[in-house]
This record gives structure tokens, C-alpha cells and sequence, in this order.
């Protein structure tokens, strides 16, 4: 009788492994958009100030508007919406050169990007990994690492980003990206002052860079926590509003 109870529960302990499914990079990446509030963006008016600029979103199903407006003795505000790049000066379109205007639309994008992840990290031309389980801090992660197609990836569609998704929260915690533009180079950015506004989550950032040119992007979560990483800056989200 003991005999058949404990093959039976080894049955059941082989079914209950092989069979229930492994979470993945793109399950864990969903997860991590619905726990933070990005899947909650639609139709909400966002504004917030970072580095004296006001930069506002606005998205409707597959539309969007992302906007920065600087102030001093003019306005200046760019747009990016669905269909182009346009700059006005106290609200006149003016004409920019190519070059200047795809410079200043990567400037804008880039910061809306940032403040809003993990939004968009279920897009159609976004690849992604699940390398490993980590421990940072003692808290376990998993450690996913993002690429993009050429086609629907963007400008820096050869930029390679890695994420740390907390195992319980499924809150990113930590992100890494190795960058081309200007030279190219790496960071790593550790997540702090978490606010929930709306339903939406908004965070600011230690902003790092490898003491060593030799450092690999994939590594730069044991670098940071043997305190090999140089804090270059902080990434402050301000006066956030969320209507």
C-alpha cells in the first residue's frame, strides 16, 4: 500500500512538472506591462518634467502624440504622432533639414521611451530571451535580454537591451542597454522612487556605466553588485500628472 502511494505521488510530481507550463520571455515581459500599468495608457493625458523640458503623451488605440516643449523666450515644441516629426516655434510649423529633424525626433522618442517601460516590449518587431534566473540584492529575477528587426524597430533598431523582472512583483527593477550613436557605449539603470499615478507606475533611475571599456552588457548585473559601475547621472521624472 505504501509502495502504490509513493509511485503515485511520483506520478503526480513528474505530471505536475512537465506539465505545467514554464513562463518565457514574452509571458514574462506581459506580465511585467500589466503589474507596472502600461497596458493602461489609452486615452490618458500624461505630463511630466525632466531636465526643465515638459515632455506629453497621448495614445488611442494605435494613435499617439508624443510631445516636448521647452520655454524661454519662445516656445519650442516637437510632436511625433503616427505619421511624422514636426517642430514649432510659439506655434508655427518650421522646416528642418532631415538630419536635424530625425536628431531631434531620437531626442524626444528617447525619453518617452525610457519613462514609460516596459510599454511596448510586446510589439511585433521586438525579439526577446529569457537568458537566466538571477539574485540581486538577494532578490531573484529573471533576466531577459531585447532586440528589434530592422523593419518596425525604429531608428536604434540596433541597440540591445537587457531587463531584470522581478520573480514575485514582475516589476522591472533594473535595465541595461548597449547603445551605437555617438561612439556607442553601455548603461545600467537601477529603478528607485516607484509611484503609482492613476494606475500607471513612473520611477527615476541611477544611471551607471561600466568602469571598464572591456565589460560585456549581459555581465553588467554582477558588475553592479561587486560595485564596478560608475553612477553618471540620475534620471528624475517631475511633477508627473496622469488625466
Amino acid at each position: 500500500m505504501k509502495k502504490s502511494y509513493y509511485i503515485l505521488l511520483l506520478l503526480i510530481t513528474i505530471l505536475f512538472t512537465y506539465c505545467t507550463p514554464k513562463e518565457d520571455a514574452s509571458t514574462i515581459l506581459g506580465k511585467s506591462i500589466k503589474a507596472s500599468g502600461m497596458n493602461n495608457l489609452d486615452k490618458k493625458n500624461i505630463s511630466f518634467v525632466f531636465r526643465g523640458n515638459t515632455y506629453e503623451s497621448y495614445r488611442n488605440g494605435g494613435s499617439f502624440s508624443l510631445k516636448r516643449i521647452h520655454q524661454d523666450s519662445i516656445t519650442t515644441t516637437d510632436v511625433i504622432n503616427n505619421n511624422d516629426f514636426t517642430r514649432y516655434i510659439d506655434g508655427d510649423a518650421i522646416k528642418l533639414a532631415d538630419t536635424t529633424a530625425n536628431k531631434y525626433k531620437n531626442s524626444v522618442n528617447s525619453v518617452h521611451y525610457f519613462a514609460y517601460l516596459p510599454f511596448g516590449l510586446d510589439g511585433d518587431a521586438v525579439n526577446k530571451e529569457l537568458l537566466t534566473e538571477v539574485t540581486i540584492k538577494d532578490t531573484p529575477y529573471y533576466k531577459i535580454k531585447v532586440w528589434f528587426d530592422q523593419e518596425g524597430g525604429g531608428e536604434d533598431f540596433e541597440d540591445v537591451f537587457v531587463y531584470w523582472v522581478n520573480k514575485e512583483t514582475y516589476i522591472i527593477d533594473y535595465l541595461a542597454y548597449e547603445y551605437h550613436v555617438n561612439e556607442g557605449g553601455m548603461r545600467f539603470r537601477e529603478a528607485y522612487n516607484r509611484r503609482t499615478i492613476e494606475g500607471v507606475d513612473f520611477v527615476d533611475y541611477n544611471n551607471y556605466k561600466p568602469k571598464s571599456k572591456s565589460a560585456k552588457l549581459i555581465a553588467l548585473d554582477s558588475l553592479f553588485d561587486a560595485g564596478a559601475l560608475e553612477l553618471l547621472s540620475k534620471i528624475e521624472l517631475e511633477n508627473v500628472s496622469v488625466k
